[in-house]
């Protein structure tokens, strides 16, 4: 007698592809931003709109048990869990039951490989399909575009995506061969990347841009190497953001053996990415050491002040905001309402620059209020 092949149910593939979803950090507010479950089982995860509004998002993968073997993926080779899948409609239709119920509001939609990368994005791609021409779903839509995906349909994948992303991992060739012999840096990774990059200098993708995602630690990669790889992106292909997830090893992954990569090193490559793009520093001026590496003992920010006395002191009352971003402890908000308090009046205390949102503690020694030193009114605090 034949075996019947017993099919889980909705509820429990949900489950397995929600939690295996949870590892992409592609559309996450930051790196603090906290990962939980929702009512129901489901990993529902705040994301940062464009906008900078927060909303609930739904991450969650097509199909689980991915056929390739990339060393650092818990989903390798099948997976711990087995394949799991579900299909277009099955996937939409849940998604819209969570919006009307305000559970989510927006989704964030990946995939493991199965039966080839061309038919796994087709898979995808008819899901936001359905959400957008049937369910009329007008809302936030991240997009996974899988390394193999034909050109058009990335044309597909941008006719219907608020924001896309395809998964750098590493930040070289070489780099990348180690981790994922399967995956062509060129052909699958960056040329999909550079095609995005075309759509949105020529308008015909004016939503939200691509975002990526490099593994920390995984290849053997320096921080100098993982930043001048962002550096280009945002350079080149005007990249919306860069992410960094640090390796941290699990079962079912090829590397479970490997020691796992200090959240610290993660943080200090955010640290240089927002230097990078919010504060008008260039690659050159970040300070690595002869390895390649960032100092864990102190942020780049502050290691570049310390190289440079001869820029300090700054007076908060007069310095450009140019100036104003490059002290330890200011961030481009707070400098912005320095720049637009002292149009009517003049700082002369750290508790107004306090109040300001600067860290006082961390930049008194570089300032001066009025022509005074700061560090002179922290002896007070």
């Amino acid at each position: 007698m034949p075996l019947l092949r017993v099919v889980p149910s909705l509820e429990s593939r949900l489950a397995t592809l929600t939690q295996a979803a949870r590892h992409d950090l592609s559309c996450a507010c930051g790196p603090s931003a906290p990962r939980r479950r929702g009512a129901g089982g489901l990993w529902i995860y705040p994301a940062a709109l464009p906008s900078g509004q927060r909303v609930p998002m739904l991450k969650v993968l097509q199909a689980s048990g991915c056929e390739r073997g990339c060393l650092y993926c818990a989903e390798r080779l099948g997976g711990r869990s087995g394949s799991v899948a579900l299909q277009p409609d099955e996937l939409a239709r849940t998604f819209v039951e969570l919006h009307d119920q305000r559970r989510a509001f927006g989704l964030f939609l990946s995939s493991a490989i199965r039966g080839g990368a061309v038919a796994t994005m087709d898979s995808m791609l008819a899901t936001v399909e359905l959400l957008r021409r049937r369910h009329r779903f007008r809302g936030y839509v991240h997009l996974k575009v899988i390394p193999g995906s034909r050109p058009d349909q990335v044309e597909r994948a941008m006719a219907f995506a608020t924001r896309l992303s395809v998964n750098m991992e590493a930040p070289t060739a070489g780099h990348l061969r180690r981790i994922a012999p399967g995956k062509h840096f060129e052909a699958q990774i960056l040329a999909p990347m550079r095609q995005i990059a075309r759509a949105e200098a020529d308008g015909r993708f004016a939503r939200s841009g691509q975002t990526t995602q490099l593994v920390v630690g995984a290849a053997g990669e320096t921080d100098r190497q993982i930043a001048e790889a962002a550096d280009w992106m945002y350079r080149d292909l005007k990249m919306a953001r860069v992410y960094y997830s640090s390796l941290q090893p699990a079962a079912g992954t090829a590397q479970v053996d490997l020691p796992p990569v200090p959240f610290l090193r993660e943080h200090r490559l955010y640290q240089v990415d927002f230097l990078l793009r919010r504060y008008g520093f260039a690659l050159g001026e970040i300070g690595f050491d002869e390895r390649g590496a960032l100092p864990l003992d102190l942020d780049p920010k502050s290691a570049w002040a310390r190289r440079h006395p001869e820029r300090f002191p700054v007076e908060i009352n007069t310095a450009p905001v140019s100036e104003l971003l490059r002290v330890p402890g200011v961030g481009p908000r707070s400098a912005k309402r320095i720049a637009d308090l002292r149009r009517k009046e003049r700082l002369r205390s750290v508790e107004a620059l306090g109040a300001l949102g600067v860290s006082c503690r961390i930049a008194a020694p570089f300032v001066l209020l009025d022509g005074k030193p700061a560090m002179r009114q922290m002896s007070l605090f």
